[in-house]
């Protein structure tokens, strides 16, 4: 029943199939914020983020076991759907790189510290403002440091 849980809501977190190759780099940006705000409010929901908040709790294998089925399931649908984002976004030209390590650094420049922040409880999930300012940021960080790449670049 967990697992089918965790792939049900998993499932959110992917590409919709008729997701438009983004055509230009604001497109590209508007796919990216809107994939971030939907990741950061998923994930960091408390309600929904763990059957089991409490990991100093007597069910805290159940809870490591919650987070290993949550890792491979549902990280790894977030991270097959910005590969994928990548990807359409290469095939346009607006992009340069490994869709894996591209992928990897928005993830990186949208969580920054909130996830180990929520995890030591030392934060509260940001409200919907906030996750969509981080994702906002995230992207336009992102573009910033993938420019167009040259054969594509306007002269």
């Amino acid at each position: 029943m967990l697992i089918a849980c965790i792939r049900e809501r998993a499932k959110r977190l992917g590409v919709p199939a008729d997701l438009p190759v983004p055509r230009d780099r604001e497109a590209l940006a508007q796919v990216l914020a809107s994939f971030g705000t939907k990741l950061v409010r998923e994930v960091s929901d408390p309600t929904r983020s763990s059957p089991y908040s409490d990991w100093r709790s007597p069910r805290r294998s159940r809870l490591q076991k919650w987070r290993a089925c949550w890792n491979s399931i549902g990280r790894e649908t977030s991270r097959a759907a910005l590969r994928k984002i990548m990807a359409r976004a290469q095939v346009s030209g607006l992009l340069a790189g490994r869709p894996a390590e591209l992928a990897q650094q928005f993830a990186g420049l949208l969580w920054r510290d909130l996830m180990v922040s929520l995890l030591l409880g030392v934060a509260e999930q940001p409200n919907p403002r906030e996750i969509a300012v981080r994702a906002r940021d995230a992207a336009a960080a992102f573009l910033q440091l993938h420019p167009l790449p040259k054969e594509h670049a306007p002269e």
